[in-house]
């Protein structure tokens, strides 16, 4: 008789966790696309939040042809983003891809409006706020860092940027970009005289950039090595750009390096 009294109140207890846990889960999570209008995008809970502490956010704007469904269970974004306690972003390009050519971008509209959506669902850390982007996904997050910069605290971008010719409104605190020099898809853009710094130029001339420290090489991986150059700029914040000899990929464990780095700093 106890032992039947012990399971039933094992079961009541179970019941009663599901239905809280319930009542703060969103309707969309992971492959289930939070709709936003005709729109919609994904999201990736962090391990281990406690259902309280504000969140920082890092939105991805995905590669041409693919979507959202994949960044979430991306093991080189989502993999870096869950384990940090990063709330990840992924929103849905209209015809899988992105409009970033011209100022003015439909798409950097509805990219704000997917983090304001997305505040309604979990608390954010507004101080906090990464965006990210692969190939074309990283020219779109380059447009959104031009046209509304102001509310971004940093941009992670890979291996895609706009024109250096550009001309930007405005720039996030902090800038890291990483591009391969035996790039074929979003070439590596070679300055004057085969410049490897000339990929960030944009940003070095809009954010007042002089000091420059070559901090030499690191790596991610056995394979995944990087040459960096850093600049301090007149707005307090910084431009990084990290460099390696290989093509078109998301290399392992950059952007899980870039959040170590931007979430120490920001503690310290």
């Amino acid at each position: 008789m106890q032992k039947l009294v012990l399971a039933a109140f094992a079961l009541f207890c179970a019941t009663q966790a599901f239905s809280q846990t319930a009542e703060v889960v969103p309707e969309c999570l992971e492959q289930i696309p939070c709709q936003l209008g005709e729109r919609s995008y994904h999201i990736k809970a962090p391990d281990d939040w406690d259902g309280v502490t504000p969140l920082p956010v890092m939105l991805h704007f995905h590669g041409w042809g693919r979507q959202g469904t994949l960044i979430v269970k991306h093991g080189r974004i989502s993999g870096a983003t869950r384990k940090r306690g990063v709330l990840l972003l992924a929103p849905n390009g209209r015809g899988k891809t992105w409009d970033f050519w011209d100022s003015d971008s439909a798409d950097t509209d509805f990219a704000w409006d997917v983090i304001e959506d997305a505040a309604k669902r979990f608390p954010i850390d507004r101080s906090k706020i990464f965006v990210s982007g692969y190939s074309y996904g990283s020219a779109m997050a380059w447009r959104m860092a031009c046209d509304r910069g102001q509310g971004i605290h940093a941009l992670l971008a890979v291996s895609g940027t706009l024109r250096q010719s550009e001309v930007c409104e405005t720039a996030p605190e902090n800038i890291r970009h990483v591009h391969g020099t035996s790039d074929t898809v979003m070439g590596f853009p070679f300055g004057p005289g085969g410049d490897e710094t000339y990929p960030v130029q944009l940003w070095r001339d809009l954010k007042g950039c002089a000091e420059k420290t070559e901090l030499g090489f690191y790596n991610t991986t056995q394979k995944d090595r990087f040459r960096r150059t850093e600049w301090s700029c007149g707005d307090g914040g910084k431009v990084t750009l990290d460099v390696h000899p290989r093509g078109h990929f998301i290399p392992r464990g950059w952007i899980a390096q870039q959040i170590d780095e931007l979430l120490t700093d920001a503690s310290s």
